[in-house]
């Protein structure tokens, strides 16, 4: 454990100190348990918020190895096909030596490690996993924030009914978590954005511990770049005003910050000074439903690409009817070989989470953006325009409008009643037995053209 009291980032990394000056690895290291139970190191009090970011150490490919005893200790990469212009999810922490990371084209990862053990991401058991951890976080508070499939944030503050200290459930978590048989670096400050930058100081199997009045000299040193939201087209402005650190970001003129960053400044600026007043927020209201594919090989047939889009829009709908949701704008999005980006979207007269009645509108919505024969690298979809209260709309126009013509190949629309029927049916194969379990041929075609590359996004799970 890490105590940023009495040490700098720089030091910290050679010899962690606990709260009283002594090894925190020799007193918790692998054995919280032992070391809660002794208590043998008095925690200092802690006034004011306490957030407590969780952050899973390489998640995917720790389930990989937990439920694969002879992967551990040897390299494990989770991702796409290197040859299908795959992405790293997630690498051992045995592969990273070797220069592997996360979000790294494969193709490079298979260049640096040939010999790792390559696996596609079994979403269903990734799924579980975070659930039940998740699980363990709530009993622990009911402030809790889940990010990622990975990670969580949890308010913990000390309260005049609840005095324990930060740090002991902190260990807590870690423990159980890792009786699991996975394991987790916490962060724990007094606020989200230190949280978030402490827990990823000392991987795997960290906890740093910034205290309240140590932020300052926490962020000091540290590149403009470990803030999140700040991200390469900031950090290049920054530099130009001769901003490299956290601390420097912290000195500098707000108001030259507001000029340079707009709004943005003032959030930069208060956050690089240790402040941070964004709530651990249960339920974020969700603002977008969305859903896109990445082609192992472009696209350029219409079939391939209205397979494409009937499969995405029917993953959109389902998130939709899971989260009690529906929607009145549709928005579709490509990426072409060039890597070039075109979208359009179209207001809809009423409501919907049906993915019958909004596909064939996505058709049309498609040939405002593609021509056949144009290569497509990326298709996504989109609903955004929700109302709270909304009743559940079966017909989403005229079905005169939406049925094909005459001279239309595309399958026709059944009726709002059939349509709603075998809605409810699929989904409900689909929670006994899995997202597999039912599937239309598009489905099965398109899939064999996908990346393998598996998304920490948790809607991407359910």
């Amino acid at each position: 454990m890490r105590d940023m009291r009495r040490e700098s980032p720089h030091t910290a990394s050679k010899a962690p100190v606990g709260p009283e000056g002594g090894s925190a690895r020799e007193a918790v290291g692998a054995d919280v348990a032992a070391f809660t139970e002794r208590g043998a190191l008095p925690l200092p009090p802690w006034e004011g918020p306490a957030i407590l970011l969780v952050d899973l150490d390489a998640f995917f490919a720790s389930v990989e190895q937990l439920d694969h005893p002879a992967w551990r200790g040897k390299p494990v990469i989770v991702g796409g096909d290197p040859d299908k212009r795959g992405v790293v999810s997630t690498a051992s922490y045995e592969a990273r030596p070797y220069g592997v990371r996360s979000a790294m084209p494969s193709s490079t990862a298979y260049r640096l490690c040939p010999h790792a053990i390559w696996t596609r991401g079994r979403f269903d058991r990734y799924r579980e996993m975070s659930n039940a951890i998740m699980d363990i976080l709530r009993v622990e508070t009911p402030y809790v924030q889940q990010v990622s499939i990975d990670e969580a944030f949890l308010d913990v503050s000390p309260t005049p009914v609840n005095r324990e200290h930060p740090v002991r459930v902190a260990q807590r978590v870690q423990q159980r978590i890792e009786e699991m048989g996975v394991t987790c670096s916490i962060g724990v400050g007094t606020s989200k954005t230190i949280a978030k930058i402490a827990s990823d100081m000392d991987k795997p199997r960290g906890l740093t511990v910034v205290y309240p009045g140590g932020e300052r000299d926490f962020l000091a040193p540290l590149p403009v770049r470990t803030m999140s939201g700040i991200g390469a087209a900031a950090e290049e402005k920054l530099r130009s005003c001769g901003i490299r650190t956290l601390g420097e970001l912290a000195d500098a003129d707000e108001g030259m910050l507001l000029r340079v960053f707009g709004k943005n400044g003032h959030v930069m600026h208060v956050r690089a000074n240790g402040g941070d007043d964004a709530p651990v927020a249960q339920d974020d209201s969700v603002k977008s439903v969305s859903n896109e594919m990445t082609f192992a090989v472009d696209l350029t047939e219409r079939e391939e690409v209205e397979g494409a889009i009937a499969t995405i829009a029917a993953k959109v709908g389902r998130r939709l009817r899971r989260k009690g949701l529906r929607g009145r704008t549709i928005s579709l999005r490509v990426r072409y070989d060039d890597r070039s980006v075109r979208s359009v979207q179209r207001q809809l007269a009423t409501p919907s989470d049906d993915e019958f009645a909004y596909t064939p509108l996505l058709y049309r919505m498609m040939d405002e953006l593609w021509r056949p024969g144009m290569p497509v690298r990326l298709i996504g979809v989109g609903m955004t325009g929700f109302e709270d209260g909304e009743g559940v709309q079966e017909s989403l126009f005229d079905l005169a409008e939406a049925a094909p013509s005459e001279d239309d190949v595309r399958p026709s629309i059944p009726d709002a009643r059939k349509r709603r029927g075998l809605i409810e049916a699929t989904d409900l194969v689909k929670d006994k037995f899995g997202e597999s379990a039912v599937r239309f041929g598009r489905e099965l075609r398109g899939e064999e053209n996908t990346t393998g590359s598996a998304s920490k996004n948790p809607a991407d799970y359910k």
